[in-house]
């Protein structure tokens, strides 16, 4: 089978708007060269795992790479494609230089040329994400293992949102707790929280696909009989409540719901949120305050930020 590669050159702050994007579209893998992984520092974690080429990265900026089928209405997608990026502009979101080049591949060059970017990664003090076709050993007996297939290119959750997010649910979340994750993409944060203790997770994400990869990595991770995952609109109709509330997504995104966010949340519980780019920073924590949270802890990793708020 043919597959067309398409590289799209954009900035940090873009790259989670343009891989969502990319999903929908039906990209079957996405690869993100970012030249800070040739300067992150991974010494107290593995040494030196990770064989990376310069030559792959640019010099600034991020590259997002998907992989299309080839078929009669490619070009049609990769018109739709770049037109949802330029759209972006009417969000604030700054896509860069938003260069597109477009190259075919075949089947077997594109699953070397994902793969090989994915690499067992402690991400926390207690987790380690695993890819499912690397075989890892744990280096101590209380390690957390999260086997994460990236399906339709949901990553492995090394991004920095991510890494935030799993910190603070390891934080905060506390045995027999009950954890609502909104957007959840492959599943990894109702993963971690289910292993941390939580009583039940309920894992929603609109997109179908997202369903799809989040159910498969939950099942992988054997934390079903407490992970349930359905297809949902943010909070929309849901009435349970929870003690934690966990959300990576846009700014703009949680912005939409932080009243819905707190309405479901114990006395006490916590709103996680991550996904934010400095430049929404004051917009974000304006709206979680007069939604009537207090800001218990902010994190901050590369250019993102991450909001923990309790009611």
């Amino acid at each position: 089978m043919k597959w067309s590669e398409i590289s799209i050159h954009t900035t940090h702050e873009a790259v989670e708007a343009i891989s969502n994007i990319l999903h929908e579209a039906g990209a079957g893998g996405v690869v993100i060269e970012d030249p800070y992984d040739l300067i992150k520092e991974r010494e107290d974690w593995f040494g030196e795992v990770y064989e990376l080429n310069p030559d792959d990265y640019p010099e600034e900026g991020v590259i997002i790479k998907a992989y299309l089928p080839v078929n009669s209405f490619l070009g049609e997608t990769v018109e739709e494609i770049k037109q949802a990026i330029n759209n972006l502009l009417l969000y604030d979101i700054d896509i860069g230089k938003n260069k597109i080049t477009i190259s075919e591949v075949n089947e077997e060059e594109w699953a070397t040329a994902w793969k090989k970017y994915y690499n067992p990664v402690k991400i926390s003090e207690k987790f380690t994400i695993v890819p499912t076709w690397e075989v890892y050993e744990p280096v101590s007996s209380d390690e957390l293992i999260i086997e994460l297939d990236p399906g339709m290119a949901f990553g492995t959750g090394t991004h920095p949102t991510t890494v935030m997010c799993i910190q603070a649910l390891e934080k905060y979340v506390k045995p027999g707790d009950k954890v609502i994750d909104v957007g959840t993409g492959s599943g990894i944060l109702s993963i971690a929280a289910a292993m941390l203790g939580a009583k039940s997770v309920r894992a929603l994400d609109l997109d179908p696909v997202a369903v799809d990869s989040a159910r498969l990595n939950v099942k992988l991770n054997k934390v079903q009989h407490i992970v349930t995952v359905s297809q949902n609109n943010l909070l929309d109709h849901i009435d349970e409540r929870a003690n934690i509330i966990v959300a990576n997504i846009l700014a703009e995104i949680i912005l939409r719901f932080v009243d819905d966010a707190y309405r479901l949340l114990e006395k006490d519980g916590y709103f996680i949120t991550s996904g934010i780019i400095q430049a929404k920073k004051q917009e974000v924590k304006d709206g979680l305050t007069a939604a009537g949270f207090v800001i218990e802890e902010t994190l901050v990793m590369e250019d993102w930020v991450a909001f923990i708020v309790k009611k």
